[in-house]
């Protein structure tokens, strides 16, 4: 997989990018991901990419001559036309599922913007697909694109140690996950449950099943609801 990333800010990317399984998927050519500088396509020396919006408001908007730019070029780094992201509070809302269906494209080109917001002519001219990451609003979309590549590369095949990771985690199959336990067996008088200990994989796969149930019931009924209406 390719991730192309367009950005006023690709520096806030360096730490992320550079450790853990991020860095290990690209140290194992699992996924490639770029950077690309939106100010590098600014049609002016002091390489300006925002401007006032019309009718007047607070704040800046990003202007749509370098993102175009930008985007074009980028499009051409690789033969993959790749599916098209703007990070915007206005886009459909990530999860889990979002996060699967990411991970089985080639390439993956995210738009970060800033300020208060793009030129709904880059919306328009790019036809591009707009996603948030929850219902508030961040000082620009790099938090949200760093989120959204995390979440899919670590589904990439090889990604992880364990391949069953990834598929016991909260929200794959549309509950929150079960409680885990490791070493020691009992700390500050708090002890692994019985069950663990048994070696009965039947019965701790149900139970892990019921505490599944009973965590989302108490902390995320609205998953439950969503899966209801769903069916």
């Amino acid at each position: 997989m390719r991730i192309d990333v367009l950005t006023l800010f690709p520096r806030m990317f360096e730490s992320p990018l550079s450790c853990s399984i991020l860095n290990r998927a690209q140290e194992a050519s699992l996924v490639e991901i770029a950077l690309t500088d939106i100010r590098d396509f600014a049609a002016d020396s002091y390489r300006k990419v925002d401007d006032k919006p019309y009718g007047g408001g607070p704040g800046m908007v990003m202007m749509p001559g370098a993102v175009f730019d930008c985007f074009e070029h980028v499009q051409k780094l690789s033969p993959d036309k790749g599916r098209t992201i703007l990070l915007t509070p206005q886009g459909q809302k990530f999860d889990q599922k979002k996060a699967a269906e990411l991970s089985a494209e080639k390439r993956l080109i995210l738009i970060a913007g800033k300020y208060e917001g793009f030129d709904e002519r880059i919306r328009i001219g790019l036809d591009a697909e707009q996603i948030s990451i929850g219902d508030y609003v961040l000082n620009g979309g790099e938090l949200a694109a760093m989120v959204i590549i995390d979440a899919v590369v670590r589904l990439l095949p090889g990604a992880l140690g364990d391949e069953d990771s990834a598929k016991d985690d909260s929200f794959s199959e549309g509950l929150l996950e079960y409680p885990q336990y490791t070493r020691p067996e009992v700390f500050r008088d708090m002890k692994v449950p019985d069950i663990l200990l048994s070696g009965d994989h039947a019965k701790i796969a149900e139970w892990r099943k019921q505490r599944s149930l009973e965590r989302t019931k108490k902390w995320r009924p609205d998953l439950l609801q969503n899966n209801k209406d769903k069916k």
